[in-house]
């Protein structure tokens, strides 16, 4: 009969239960970490038009993780409401006349700004300000949001954000993800950071100087869109839009709807 060596029997079941211990905690670290992660998946924005001045199709999974994360790119559907938004990465000397025009017609609009634009136009962004504008964070570098890590991206927004507070005595609290990209993980660290991310219903091909969209065409399109609770996007370097702005605020509010700042989104 074969001798059993009661002592390494035992060693060996001590080692294998203490394996199995330390493989079920790293299993459970593991799924623990796991859940932790937030997604970096890019998403670009984008919007898919509808007849009779509908609301637009933007995604409906896009809009559950901006909505999650405290974020609009809509507002109320049976409100007549719309929200006016200028994004300004640069001054291409069109600004003046567009604030001439907002004050003439008593709106209120957002403007979204970049670190370029408040060094180099501080007179500007102060009148925006002072005339009861928001003004926005656009970053400090314009940088696709998701392709740059957690540390870079607070250096981006909140490097901005104190160089307005200390030049104006003015905290942003809303911002627009450069080039219309984000990802779950920057939502959540821009919602962290105490701000709310505005995206659009409405935006269309204004943005290039050298091929602006011709002003009757540009007018309809934008009026021919017109819905409930629409976030416009227009960029300040457009020539067109600021030669049809009058005209657009002028026809919109003919057509019943009213200009609301974004303060009133909820």
């Amino acid at each position: 009969m074969k001798k059993i060596n009661y002592g390494l029997t035992f060693f060996l079941a001590i080692a294998i239960f203490t394996l199995s211990a330390v493989s079920q905690k790293i299993q459970k670290e593991s799924e623990v970490t796991n859940a932790n992660v937030v997604n970096n998946k890019k998403i670009e924005w984008g919007i898919k038009r509808n007849n009779n001045h509908e609301q637009p199709d933007v995604g409906s999974e896009n809009k559950k993780i901006l909505d999650e994360n405290g974020g609009f790119c809509l507002g109320n559907k049976e409100e007549k409401s719309v929200y006016l938004t200028f994004d300004e990465g640069y001054e291409a000397g069109y600004t003046e006349k567009i604030l001439d025009v907002l004050k003439e017609n008593d709106v209120k609009a957002t403007f979204f700004i970049t670190a370029h634009y408040v060094n180099s136009q501080p007179d500007l962004v102060k009148r925006m300000i002072n005339e009861g504008h928001i003004v926005g964070n656009h970053t400090v570098n314009h940088k696709s949001m998701p392709e740059i890590s957690e540390e870079a991206l607070t250096k981006e927004i909140m490097e901005l954000h104190q160089v307005i507070y200390e030049k104006f005595g003015y905290e942003m609290k809303y911002l627009r993800p450069p080039k219309g990209e984000f990802s779950e993980r920057t939502l959540k660290q821009t919602n962290q950071l105490g701000y709310k991310t505005i995206m659009w219903s409405f935006a269309y091909e204004d943005w290039d100087e050298n091929k602006q969209p011709e002003e009757e065409n540009a007018k309809n399109k934008i009026l021919n869109n017109l819905h409930n609770g629409e976030i416009m996007l227009l960029h300040g370097n457009s020539k067109t839009n600021t030669n049809i702005l009058d005209y657009i605020i002028k026809e919109t509010k003919n057509m019943g709807y009213e200009f609301k700042p974004i303060t009133s989104l909820n």
